[in-house]
């Protein structure tokens, strides 16, 4: 039955049937072909994989990502990165980088955040004589650090799949994570500049600053609130997923005033259809799941990896060659639905850190979201770059080189994602 189900999932894959279609589907053919298992406790087992605390934070936190977009808070931040950072070498793309972290710790959307911070700086990127395929590769290696900073929607979706791990410690790792992949890009993009002479803004003056600061107060303030109130014991993360979506409303109306209304109904919409799209893919993913467990799979590899692969160092390698190869094909919820019931039992034999691995497996799927050929951010930035794949290709090479970099530093410098965690224990 499982080849059977291998088979299927490859075959709807290959013919471009959405991958909710394709896990879904190929279970139930599967079982009603090749076992005595009775269909409904298929059906109640999609149920029971939607019925968790930690999933009922998704849709308040991609509600509240939708109403910072249109609630004037992106442009507020990008204001306050460039009077930052915006005089020194390769400031403009450097404004670029430090705004999309910010953006991203407020959203928790990678494709949200190409999309607000790009369409303002790819022209300014273009302007200030950057090669165009260098800001492209930029905006898409940019947004996809979202996936790591807290509050990422992979993250959640990660802690409801895994049970060894929590949505708090996820989050505390991807700061020291975010941090990493973040500092590293910016010191390239300091050297590459340099190298190119590209121009710089005038420093911005104390008052100028101080200035930016307090119109980017109430939008630099979220991450605080959502992030201090998680580790403070004030709230729980699917709390503070709700309390985001209020405190944005609230600011993007009464405060900054952009968000009408009628603007609010359709970010409504469109936070139910996105929400929607993934929670129906974890509940067909929970099938699968369901099968693979029940046909011992997971501690059939747990047992071969703990029997062949005696070296964390070399587990912890093809861990991420396998994922990064993974990350070019499909999107990075499902990848973590599928692949992490059966990698977190061979870690565990292994004696490897499950948040560690758990933040290991959200680098890496961050990066497939602007790896060749299907990674998202890259269509996303097309909408906004106009070049085509083979000319975006030189500035991604960059970003990749520079990203699995730092990757590397995560995998065998785990205290420099965890070092938070430790902190607050």
């Amino acid at each position: 039955m499982i080849t059977l189900l291998i088979i299927l999932i490859i075959i709807l894959l290959f013919i471009s049937a959405p991958i909710f279609v394709s896990l879904g589907l190929a279970s139930f053919v599967s079982v009603l072909l090749l076992s005595n298992i009775e269909p409904m406790i298929l059906v109640q087992r999609m149920f029971a994989g939607l019925d968790q605390f930690a999933l009922m934070a998704l849709p308040f936190f991609i509600l509240a990502a939708n109403i910072m977009e249109g609630g004037g808070l992106s442009d507020r931040l990008l204001r306050w990165a460039r009077a930052l950072v915006g005089h020194l070498a390769g400031g403009v793309a450097m404004t670029t980088q430090v705004s999309s972290m910010f953006f991203g710790a407020l959203s928790g959307s990678s494709p949200a955040t190409v999309v607000a911070i790009g369409k303002i700086m790819y022209p300014e990127l273009v302007r200030r004589k950057y090669d165009p395929a260098f800001a492209a590769g930029l905006l898409a290696s940019a947004g996809s650090i979202s996936l790591i900073i807290p509050p990422s929607i992979t993250l959640i979706v990660l802690a409801s799949v895994v049970t060894s791990v929590s949505v708090g410690e996820l989050f505390t790792a991807g700061i020291g994570a975010g941090l990493i992949f973040g500092i590293v890009t910016i010191v390239y993009i300091y050297f590459y500049s340099k190298k190119q002479n590209l121009p710089r803004d005038k420093r911005a003056t104390f008052k100028e600053l101080i200035q930016a600061t307090v119109k980017a107060f109430w939008a630099l303030l979220i991450p605080v609130i959502i992030l201090g109130g998680i580790y403070a014991g004030i709230f729980t993360p699917t709390e503070a997923a709700g309390i985001s979506a209020v405190y944005a409303l609230i600011i993007s109306m009464f405060v900054y005033r952009e968000m009408t209304w009628k603007k609010f109904y359709h970010v409504c919409v469109e936070s139910a259809v996105t929400s929607a799209q993934v929670l129906v893919l974890v509940a067909s993913a929970q099938i699968l799941g369901w099968l693979l467990t029940r046909s011992g799979i997971p501690q059939q590899i747990a047992g071969y990896v703990t029997e062949h692969v005696g070296s964390v160092l070399l587990f912890l390698l093809l861990i991420n060659i396998a994922l990064l190869i993974m990350g070019m094909f499909m999107e990075g919820i499902a990848a973590i639905i599928i692949v992490a019931p059966l990698i977190f039992p061979a870690a565990s034999g292994l004696g490897v850190d499950p948040v560690h691995l758990g933040i290991l497996m959200i680098c890496n799927l961050a990066i497939g979201m602007y790896t060749p050929p299907f990674g998202i951010n890259i269509f996303v930035t097309q909408t906004i770059s106009k070049l085509n794949m083979v000319q975006m290709i030189p500035g991604l090479k960059r970003f990749l080189a520079v990203q699995i970099a730092a990757l590397l530093i995560i995998t065998y410098v785990p205290e420099s994602a965890l070092f938070l965690l430790h902190f607050f224990d």
